[in-house]
């Protein structure tokens, strides 16, 4: 990705001194961050760290209190609208609609984004994410997993530039934890940029590029993977992020 008159990349992400209050309460404190395109990116941290302030900011739900964020070197308080239709994102909260079939929750989404040819795109994001067989079965029969699974298929049916995941493998089993992991490796060939935020260090190290550490609202911890082992990773965050 290029700036408009050809003046060299740009990060896909990019965030500068960037804090936001609850009140009286700092949840993010002067981060700064890039995130350049088809990277992943994990971010660690305690409960109450700032992870998912963090993501919805990113995604354009909140503003930041203070600081600039940009997306493919775009900002987001004169360019919100448009660059919000180039993020995915995966909340706690899986945004499906319980009384539809997992086919058709994706075919309203469809619709809502404005896809051309939204059938063909239904079909591709509901093999990616393994759930063919179960395309006709309501929202509100689906295990916690399969609504995950149904949850990022509906994050990436535009085809998002940015997804943002937001602890995707919370409440889920081995195999579904697993299938998190199968699918963030799936996303490297594809070149989409990943924020991912986890309490699981082993997800991280195995299947993104760069870390981050928030604690308090600080970033205590940046930089990339270069090989590290679940057993190194683990140390970083007992220093920097469990222990702060």
């Amino acid at each position: 990705m290029t700036i408009d008159g050809g003046v060299g990349p740009v990060p896909a992400v990019k965030l500068e001194g960037v804090g936001k209050r609850f009140g009286r309460t700092n949840a993010l404190r002067g981060i700064d961050l890039e995130v350049w395109p088809g990277e992943r990116l994990a971010v660690f941290g305690p409960n109450g760290s700032g992870k998912t302030t963090l993501l919805r900011i990113l995604a354009g739900l909140t503003r930041p209190s203070q600081g600039s964020v940009s997306i493919d070197g775009l900002e987001y308080r004169n360019n919100g609208r448009s660059l919000r239709r180039r993020i995915g994102v995966v909340a706690h909260h899986p945004y499906l609609y319980e009384d539809l079939t997992a086919e058709e929750n994706l075919q309203f989404y469809g619709r809502m984004f404005g896809l051309a040819e939204i059938q063909p795109r239904v079909d591709d994001v509901l093999r990616r994410v393994g759930m063919e067989r179960r395309r006709r079965d309501r929202v509100r029969t689906l295990s916690r997993g399969m609504q995950q699974r149904l949850a990022i298929a509906r994050a990436i049916l535009h085809d998002p530039d940015l997804l943002l995941l937001d602890e995707p493998d919370t409440g889920l089993d081995q195999e579904m934890s697993a299938r998190i992991g199968e699918f963030l490796e799936d996303e490297r060939g594809r070149r989409r940029t990943v924020v991912l935020t986890t309490h699981n260090l082993r997800l991280g190290v195995e299947h993104c590029d760069r870390f981050m550490i928030l604690a308090r609202g600080r970033a205590a911890y940046q930089g990339r993977n270069d090989g590290r082992d679940l057993a190194q990773l683990e140390e970083l965050y007992w220093r920097h992020g469990a222990a702060a």
